[in-house]
């Protein structure tokens, strides 16, 4: 009896001293809990001790989650995490062409061995009268309507040489069916489906601009014995060919933007990744997807307003069945790991009934002309052209085509 006296004349005296501490309203327990730690004996209890032991007293009020509870909390939100990356890096499907709700057919198309659908469109003297039979393969984020050459050719060159070019639009662009298997050699394992066809006859020749101009390297490697000859148009070139130097490489690859350096690294190294990052809206993405005029040089930025009014009549085409199966796919193949490096290749008409030329502008902000030079030295077979101030867009220049077609099919001098 005495002890307790003893605490509540503490407490009251506390109290006395600071109003702030409110501990007139210590429950019973407390008071017998400081008694069994005092351990019966008869001593003062300091304010200190009464106040620090207040605080745990109430600290230990809080009402704690059981562990089962707790884990399932934790389990819960790393799925909620999971399934929120899991949305952002996976595509929508494709709406396939002629498929419910998906865009309606308007193109002559083959069907190929696998089922799938190539679309085409022809340009040029009638098939049934050419002499020149070529196969045109259209760039990134185009059609078969993008024919490089087709609008700076003249309609007399075109008659008197008798030329005929069916252009076509690749796998998931316009209305081809998509391929999510495609690769260079499918690619031009199709072409060769679509010749013969076509009866295009046993050898045709092939032209391709850009990334269709790289296609064009699958042609040589995997169909040669039914080429008559091909035209590479500023072909893009992959940093990851084996038999590029790695100064160089590393010299062409920092000479882009910096957005651009990620779009290839993120499709070369983490192509999962590639339909994410080129929809997400934190960092900026692909400057050619998006259509920036920051790697445009002095004469693609005349020319490229003349390609985009003339692409603006169908430009709704050219992704309308989806992003990924479209531009996406191409990042991904263009960039990815190849299965041949094109510099290995061996001449593909080594008697000289054919050739191959490669048009490179010095002036390309979209394919590094120091690639498309080592590509030439390597490859002595190749005729190339490198032209002056040229840009990316230089075959919509003016008198381009007639130009082109002299040189490749009259082997007249190519002059800028």
């Amino acid at each position: 009896m005495r002890t307790e006296t003893q605490i509540c004349s503490v407490f009251l005296l506390v109290k006395f001293k600071s109003v702030n501490y409110r501990i007139c309203n210590f429950k019973i327990k407390n008071l017998l809990q400081l008694k069994k730690m005092a351990g019966g004996a008869t001593r003062k209890i300091s304010a200190a001790s009464a106040r620090a032991h207040t605080r745990k007293a109430k600290q230990n009020t809080s009402f704690p989650l059981p562990s089962g509870m707790m884990r399932n909390m934790v389990a819960l939100f790393g799925i909620v995490i999971l399934a929120l990356i899991y949305r952002a890096i996976m595509p929508p499907p494709p709406k396939i062409c002629g498929s419910p709700n998906g865009p309606l057919i308007t193109a002559p198309r083959v069907k190929l061995s696998d089922g799938r659908y190539l679309a085409y469109k022809e340009n040029g003297v009638p098939r049934d009268q050419a002499k020149h039979k070529f196969v045109f393969i259209h760039g990134f984020d185009c059609v078969r309507h993008d024919v490089a050459l087709l609008t700076t050719t003249s309609p007399e060159l075109m008659q008197s040489l008798g030329i005929y070019i069916v252009s076509i639009d690749r796998p998931g662009y316009g209305e081809s069916d998509p391929h999510p298997k495609r690769t260079p050699k499918t690619l031009a394992l199709d072409i060769e489906e679509l010749a013969d066809q076509l009866e295009l006859g046993s050898k045709f020749y092939v032209m391709g601009f850009s990334m269709g101009g790289q296609a064009v390297w699958g042609l040589l490697k995997y169909i040669p014995h039914r080429l008559a000859g091909a035209i590479l148009l500023t072909p893009v070139t992959n940093y990851w060919w084996g038999s590029f130097p790695a100064n160089l490489t590393k010299q062409a690859y920092y000479e882009q933007l910096v957005q651009d350096q990620w779009t290839l690294r993120i499709a070369h190294y983490f192509p999962w990744l590639t339909y994410w990052w080129n929809t997400q809206k934190l960092f900026p993405s692909s400057s050619v997807a998006t259509c920036s005029k920051d790697i445009l040089l002095e004469q693609d930025r005349v020319l490229m307003p003349i390609f985009d009014s003339y692409q603006s009549k169908y430009r709704d085409l050219v992704r309308q069945q989806g992003d990924y199966e479209s531009i996406h796919r191409d990042l991904m193949i263009g960039f990815g790991t190849w299965e041949f490096d094109p510099m290995e290749l061996e001449n593909p008409f080594p008697n000289g009934e054919g050739s191959v030329h490669i048009w490179q502008g010095d002036e390309d902000g979209h394919v590094p002309v120091i690639l498309q030079r080592f590509i030439s030295k390597k490859l002595p077979w190749i005729h190339y052209h490198e032209m002056k101030g040229g840009g990316h867009m230089f075959p919509w220049a003016e008198g381009m085509g007639d130009k082109v077609m002299k040189t490749f099919l009259l082997g007249e001098p190519f002059v800028m």
